[in-house]
């Protein structure tokens, strides 16, 4: 199935860049590209991309505004977004996750890590490499937020799902929580799959947030 990616980045040449990589790749189709933020939602709308790759930083409505109103969109359910910084200890990434994006990418990527991120993020998966994620949110967590705090616990769940919730916030993958935990990688997908249901999750990069501030993970320690 041809994975529909919408491009947002203010800067032209960038998006020109990111466009002739993906619509090299045979599994991957641009259908649009905005340099605001604002152009960005209206897109995502009007475009039916399956991903969003998303600039923090654009002019009119920035990246996390504009991920806030994508992810809150009923006629937008399943639409993924996969947001640029320039590096991986930007502040805003936090923000970014917490307004409902599936992952963050800096900008200096590989190519090849490119298209595989937007793979992995178009079939549900976070991408969040454990180092950089787990950095920010200790900052974030020592950081007065102003905002509300997210009203899931993980009350109620099994000794086993717990385990598994704490390797999801730590970035693992289904496959690394099958083999920390002696698992089938079939097995673990469930148990991530049946963690998100009962908490009401809407992907994995909300299980993270969770897993810290919940205090069921700790910043450098797990």
């Amino acid at each position: 199935m041809t994975i529909r990616v919408l491009l947002a980045d203010d800067q032209t040449l960038v998006r020109a860049a990111f466009a002739m990589l993906i619509e090299s790749a045979p599994d991957m189709e641009v259908v649009g590209q905005a340099g605001t933020g604002r152009e960005a939602v209206e897109l995502a709308r009007t475009a039916r991309a399956d991903l969003v790759v998303m600039d923090v930083r654009m002019p009119d409505l920035d990246g996390i505004a504009a991920t806030r109103l994508i992810a809150a969109d009923e006629d937008l359910v399943g639409v993924r977004v996969l947001v640029l910084t320039t590096y991986d200890t930007d502040e805003h990434i936090i923000d970014a996750l917490r307004a409902g994006a599936s992952g963050f990418l800096v900008k200096d990527t590989k190519p090849a890590e490119l298209l595989d991120a937007i793979r992995l993020v178009a079939q549900g998966e976070a991408l969040l490499s454990p180092g950089p994620t787990a950095r920010l949110i200790a900052r974030a967590l020592r950081a007065p937020d102003p905002g509300p705090r997210s009203a899931l616990s993980p009350d109620g769940l099994t000794d086993r799902e717990r385990q598994v919730l704490t390797l999801v916030a730590r970035g693992l993958t289904n496959q690394e929580i099958a083999d920390t935990l002696s698992l089938s990688p079939l097995t673990a997908k469930t148990h991530v799959s049946r963690i998100m249901g009962k908490l009401g999750a809407r992907d994995r990069a909300q299980l993270v947030i969770l897993g810290y501030e919940s205090g069921l993970v700790t910043p450098g320690g797990g």
